[in-house]
């Protein structure tokens, strides 16, 4: 995943790492894969929701 990943800019030497984000931000290394799980799971949900909705007549 290109977000997720380490990227170091050559022109003015800064480096984007969202472990170091989450650490600074969250004070939780385990943030970003927190969040996937949750996206993870809520989707999950949703399926079985939608699944167990009546069907339309239309």
């Amino acid at each position: 995943m290109k977000y997720q990943s380490i990227s170091a800019y050559k022109d003015h030497g800064a480096v984007d790492n969202a472990n170091d984000w989450a650490i600074e931000t969250m004070s939780n290394p385990h943030c970003p894969l927190e969040l996937l799980q949750r996206v993870i799971t809520v989707s999950l949900e949703t399926v079985k929701i939608v699944n167990n909705l009546p069907k339309l007549d239309i």
